[in-house]
């Protein structure tokens, strides 16, 4: 955003950050995290901790502190942006999207860093990785998303290197865990911060595991995700347990080209209307099925659920296809639903591209844990405003109409800072701007 569209934005920029000065000591600190989020927001090409502090025109190490030393209550204040959510953006249809994202960095200091699958580059790099929840509208037209947390994912080399988690400021009670814990201990926060969803979806890392399926059960939470080809289930449940081939679980894929619960049936054509590709047509075959279960057991023999959990079967006839889902809805949920949700994880996907590119939220370069949990809470608020002005503005005129994008009018991100005047206004309830001559 330009210095003038940030100025124009001001007074709703104002009221939302106001609703966070508890949280922070002294009022000086609170004016530093302004000035951080209007850097975010800002026309600078590098969204790093050094351009913004340039442009801000408020001293590198000043601003480097701020994230990793200044005293302010970041986890409080992650806890209250969740409640402003639940208390203003409250939907009966809302959609909970969980997913990770990769960040490459170069060198070994930056917390969490580690040669790992990066979704941003598409091979194994060197990246942090970071676990996130996503909350959406999912309305077709005017949809508002935001983020509602975000929480690293310490690869196990670094949980037992503890002398190397101490350099980096990362917590004694801060271990490696899957990024499926992860995500169902943000979905109990959410909750516990009066988040309610109708649906979690998610990508086949997460499905594949019937252990995450059994904590949303746990939570009472419905949720529909990917799962990959060679994933075992049941169709029914085998008369006795036994390692014989007769009585153990079956891929998902050899079901539903031999089993007589989808063999029997005729493909039903649903169109589901997706962001990236429109209306898209998917043939799709259902049936109830047993997930292994192998909790409280001392054997390695996994035994049939006795509750049932949907299996769907998606191919898409022109290019062939063929997605696995698996869902915890009762049976009486409409499929349609069902399907709507599953194919609604390109919110979290448009939102990465976005955040990346206007709020720097993979632009870090920081050597704290503290620093970087900041950094993305930073990033993700100025994200949720920009999603609050979006909606509103939306709400106001047509989508095509330009004044409706907060992207109209930016320019591709100014190299020279010096060509950034920082306009430092009253210190009370009014923003300081940078704004470009």
């Amino acid at each position: 955003m330009t210095g003038e569209q940030i100025a124009s934005l001001e007074p709703a920029l104002i009221e939302l950050l106001e609703k966070f000065r508890g949280y922070f000591k002294r009022q000086k600190t609170f004016e530093y995290w302004r000035k951080y989020i209007l850097g975010l927001l800002a026309d600078v090409k590098r969204k790093s901790i050094e351009p913004i502090a340039l442009a801000a025109d408020v001293p590198v190490r000043t601003l480097q502190e701020f994230l990793a030393f200044f005293r302010w209550d970041h986890q409080r204040a992650d806890d209250a942006l969740q409640q402003l959510v639940a208390n203003e953006h409250d939907c009966q249809e809302a959609i909970g999207v969980i997913d990770a994202s990769g960040h490459p960095k170069r060198g070994d200091k930056t917390p969490g860093v580690h040669r790992q699958y990066c979704g941003q580059s598409g091979k194994i790099d060197n990246c942090v990785m970071g676990q996130h929840l996503l909350y959406t509208d999912n309305d077709p037209a005017n949809p508002f998303s935001c983020v509602l947390a975000s929480d690293l994912y310490l690869p196990e080399a670094w949980s037992r290197d503890r002398d190397r988690c101490g350099q980096a400021g990362i917590p004694d009670d801060l271990v490696y865990r899957p990024k499926w814990r992860i995500s169902i201990e943000q979905i109990e926060r959410a909750i516990g911060n009066g988040i309610r969803f109708s649906y979690l979806t998610f990508d086949e890392d997460y499905g594949r595991i019937p252990a995450f399926w059994f904590e949303l059960d746990r939570l009472g939470q419905r949720g529909i995700g990917e799962v990959p080809p060679n994933f075992h289930c049941w169709a029914t449940v085998p008369t006795c347990q036994s390692l014989r081939a007769e009585h153990t679980s079956r891929r998902v894929d050899n079901l539903a080209t031999y089993s007589p619960a989808f063999t029997a049936q005729q493909w039903r054509r649903i169109k589901i209307k997706e962001a990236t590709r429109g209306g898209i047509v998917w043939e799709v075959k259902t049936a109830h099925v047993h997930l292994p279960d192998c909790r409280g057991r001392g054997h390695k023999i996994s035994i049939p659920t006795d509750r049932r959990y949907w299996l769907i079967v998606a191919r898409q006839p022109r290019s062939g296809e063929v997605k696995y889902f698996v869902s915890n809805a009762p049976a009486g949920a409409e499929l349609e639903t069902l399907l709507r949700v599953a194919f609604a994880r390109w919110h979290i996907e448009k939102w990465f591209e976005r955040a990346k590119q206007e709020t720097g939220l993979g632009a870090f370069e920081v050597r704290t844990y503290t620093s970087l949990i900041r950094h993305w809470l930073s990033s993700r608020m100025a994200m949720l405003f920009l999603a609050r002005e979006t909606k509103r503005l939306r709400g106001e005129k047509s989508a095509d109409n330009a004044g409706a994008d907060c992207r109209c009018g930016q320019l591709p991100g100014v190299e020279d800072l010096a060509t950034l005047a920082p306009h430092v206004g009253r210190t009370d309830r009014t923003m300081c701007v940078l704004s470009v001559p």
